[in-house]
């Protein structure tokens, strides 16, 4: 099944890794837990310690403009 269309606006980054990295994440996507490839694996893990790092007060939340 396809996946629906992402409603939120991205913008496209440049990450370099040893080869070693990139044979882990894609290691990590062959079971599809956390992505179809290296790329999606890789975000899927840095969004899960960004919010880890909020968690601990170690980086900001986003901040959501409230209508008034």
């Amino acid at each position: 099944m396809a996946r629906p269309k992402n409603t939120t606006e991205t913008v496209q980054i440049t990450l370099s890794a040893t080869p070693q990295v990139k044979e882990l994440l894609e290691e990590l996507s062959r079971s599809g837990f956390y992505g179809k490839n290296a790329a999606d694996t890789a975000l899927v893990l840095l969004k899960e310690k960004i919010r880890d790092l909020q968690r601990d007060g170690q980086a900001p939340s986003p901040q959501f403009n409230q209508a008034k």
